[in-house]
C-alpha cells in the first residue's frame, strides 16, 4: 500500500525542471523540484553526467516528501548550456513521471542485445594486463566497439563491449561465450589466487556503465588498504582527497565533507558510491574553485540513522576516497584516433606493454568507422613515463595517430583538514523549509 501510495503521488506531483540561463553570469542554473524518493539525487546527476556537463556549484534538500535541489552547470569549454538540444534532452529525462533512469538490477544479466555484447571484468592489476585481454578477444575475432577500464589500488576493473566480426552484432553462440568466459578468466586470474576474477556477460544499458564500474569496484573491495598502492603514493598524498565522516548530533545526521582536485563527474562518482552504501543525502552544497572542489553532505542511512560506529565511519571515509581516486588522471594522456578495424586495441595495447607503459585508465570509443581512444599510462613503478620512450612509442604507431595531451599544470596540494559547516554553519538554525530555499535561491 506505501509503495502504491508513493507512485500516486508521484503522478499527482510529476518533477518541474527549471533551466535558467539569466540568474547566474558565468553558469546555466538547473532548478529541480520533485517528490523525494531514494536514489533521485542519483538519477538526476547521472543526466548531467550524461550530457558531458561540469557542476561548479550545487545545492541539495530533499528532507521530508520533497526534493529540491540547485545545480550551476557549465559545458566542457566552461560556458552556459545554450544547446536547445540538450537542454530538451535534460528537461525530457528530469520531468518524465518515471523513473529518471532505468533502475538498478540486483544481479547482472547473461543476454547479449542485438547491437552487441557486453562484457564485465575484475581481477587484479597488473602491467600488461588489457593488453593480454585485448589479444584474447582478438583471437576469438571479437571486435572492441567501445570500453572502459578503471584501475585503482592494485585492482582493475572494466565494461567492454564487444560484437562478433563475421556478424558486426551481438555474439549469440553459446559456445563462442563460453570460450570467452573461460579465456578471459584465465587470463585475469594469472599467476595470483589471492583474489578470485571475475567475467561476466551482461544485458548492456540497464545500468549507467560508470555505476557498474564502481559497483564492481566495491564489490572488489578496492577501498582496502594495499601496502604496494600506498607505497606508491607516499610522495603524492599531499593531493590524495582529504575526508571526514562527523557527528552532528542536533539534527542525528553525519556531516561528509570532502576536498579534492575538481575534476568532471566528480559528483556523480560520490553520490553513485554513498547510494550504493544505501546512504541518503538530506542536505548537502558543493563548491568548485579552478582547480579544487569542497563538498560537504549531511547524510543518514537509509534505515534513518546516523553512522553509529567508528568502523561503519572508517569504511565510508574509505569509500568515498575510493570514489574519488577512481577516475582520477593518474599519468600521461594519449590521445589516439584512427580508422577502426578488428585487433587495432590489441596492436595498440602490444605496443605500449612491450615498451613497458602501465595503463591506468582507459576510453575507447569508435565513431563513424573511427576509433577514438583515451589512455592515461605511467611506466611500471607508476612513475613518469620518459618522454624519449613516448617517442619511440609514436614512432610505431604514428605521429598523426596518437597524440600526446599536456596537462597544463601539476595537480595542487590539497588543504590538509576541514571543517564542518563551511557553507552550512548556520542552516539548521532556520526553523523552515521555506528558509533554505531562499539561501539556495540568493547564494
Amino acid at each position: 500500500m506505501d509503495d502504491e501510495y508513493s507512485k500516486f503521488v508521484r503522478r499527482m506531483n510529476p518533477p518541474r525542471v527549471v533551466i535558467d540561463n539569466d540568474t547566474c553570469e558565468d553558469a546555466t542554473v538547473i532548478q529541480v523540484d520533485s517528490v523525494n524518493k531514494h536514489g533521485i539525487l542519483l538519477d538526476v546527476v547521472q543526466v548531467l553526467a550524461e550530457v558531458d556537463l561540469i557542476i561548479t556549484k550545487a545545492y541539495i534538500s530533499s528532507d521530508g516528501v520533497w526534493f529540491m535541489d540547485v545545480f550551476n552547470v557549465i559545458d566542457q569549454n566552461g560556458k552556459k548550456i545554450r544547446d536547445q538540444d540538450i537542454i530538451n534532452y535534460i528537461q525530457m529525462r528530469l520531468e518524465s513521471n518515471a523513473s529518471f533512469v532505468p533502475s538498478m538490477r540486483d544481479s547482472v544479466g547473461v543476454m547479449p542485445s542485438e547491437e552487441h555484447t557486453s562484457i564485465e571484468l575484475s581481477g587484479t592489476d597488473r602491467p600488461g594486463l588489457l593488453s593480454e585481454v585485448c589479444a584474447v578477444l582478438a583471437d576469438l575475432r571479437c571486435n572492441v566497439v567501445n570500453a572502459e577500464i578503471w584501475t585503482h589500488n592494485a585492482r582493475a576493473a572494466a565494461v567492454v563491449h564487444v560484437t562478433d566480426d563475421s556478424t558486426g552484432c551481438a555474439i549469440k553462440d553459446p559456445n563462442h561465450l563460453a570460450t570467452i568466459k573461460e579465456l578471459l578468466c584465465n587470463v585475469l586470474r594469472g599467476n595470483s589466487e589471492l583474489k578470485a576474477a571475475k567475467m561476466t556477460l551482461a544485458t548492456p544499458g540497464v545500468t549507467n556503465r560508470d555505476r557498474r564500474l564502481h559497483q564492481l569496484m566495491f564489490a572488489d573491495r578496492d577501498y582496502e588498504k594495499v601496502e604496494r598502492a600506498e607505497l606508491q603514493r607516499i610522495e603524492d598524498k599531499g593531493s590524495r582527497p582529504q575526508v571526514t565522516a562527523l557527528d552532528c548530533s542536533q539534527k542525528d545526521y553525519t556531516v561528509v565533507t570532502m576536498r579534492s582536485k575538481d575534476r568532471p563527474k566528480l559528483l556523480f562518482d560520490i553520490i553513485c558510491t554513498l547510494t550504493d552504501m544505501q546512504y541518503v543525502v538530506f542536505h548537502g552544497m558543493v563548491n568548485t574553485g579552478r582547480m579544487e572542489a569542497y563538498q560537504e553532505f549531511y547524510i543518514r542511512h537509509v534505515d534513518g540513522l546516523p553512522i553509529s560506529s567508528e568502523a561503519e565511519r572508517e569504511r565510508v571515509v574509505q569509500c568515498l576516497e575510493a570514489a574519488i581516486e577512481r577516475r582520477a588522471s593518474e599519468g600521461l594522456e594519449l590521445q589516439l584516433c584512427t580508422d577502426d578495424r578488428v585487433g587495432l586495441l590489441s596492436d595498440i595495447t602490444r605496443i605500449f606493454r612491450e615498451n613497458s607503459l602501465c595503463i591506468k585508465r582507459a576510453e575507447i570509443s569508435t565513431k563513424g568507422g573511427k576509433a577514438v581512444d583515451t589512455f592515461y599510462v605511467t611506466d611500471v613503478t607508476g612513475n613518469t613515463v620518459d618522454p624519449k620512450i613516448i617517442d619511440s612509442v609514436r614512432r610505431q604507431i604514428g605521429q598523426n595517430i596518437l597524440q600526446v595531451k599536456l596537462n597544463p599544470s601539476p595537480p595542487p596540494k590539497v588543504p590538509q583538514g576541514t571543517t564542518m559547516g563551511y557553507l552550512f554553519g548556520n542552516l539548521f538554525k532556520a526553523r523552515s523549509f521555506q528558509n533554505f530555499k531562499l539561501i539556495r535561491s540568493y547564494s
